[in-house]
């Protein structure tokens, strides 16, 4: 019994160097490759898009610190702001937040400017006439 425990780990581990040293030896032969054709096509021309402009606008406090940056960069606009934590939290604290993310300007309303067009600006009469008043 004692000679085939033995003799089994040894068989088992000259299986499996014969079939590592089989898998490891390449062919000799290189690979077929197919030839692509190749294709005149018009260059690739790259343009760059005009620069957008972007505005920057702080709004400081009296000991000249930063309050307040507007950003206007293409269409959109937002506001970024300092993190002042609250009472005596420290930035990373559970009570003080390590960020502030900006604030997006969604919509403005413009209440005070007038109408661009009215229907007396525009050319149109009414055919009926409005009911006299007695």
């Amino acid at each position: 019994m004692m000679r085939t425990t033995t003799l089994l780990p040894a068989l088992l581990l000259t299986l499996a160097a014969h079939t590592a040293l089989a898998q490891s030896t390449p062919s000799q032969a290189p690979p077929k490759l197919e030839k692509i054709e190749e294709m005149a096509d018009d260059p690739i021309t790259v343009t760059a898009k005009p620069a957008q402009e972007r505005q920057i606008t702080e709004k400081r406090d009296n000991s000249g610190q930063v309050v307040e940056a507007t950003v206007k960069s293409g269409p959109s606009t937002y506001k970024v702001k300092p993190n002042h934590p609250a009472g005596t939290a420290l930035p990373g604290d559970a009570m003080g937040s390590a960020n502030r993310g900006p604030q997006w300007t969604v919509m403005e309303f413009d209440i005070g400017k007038k109408k661009k067009k009215t229907t007396e600006e525009d050319g149109s009469t009414d055919t009926a006439a409005p009911p006299a008043v007695k």
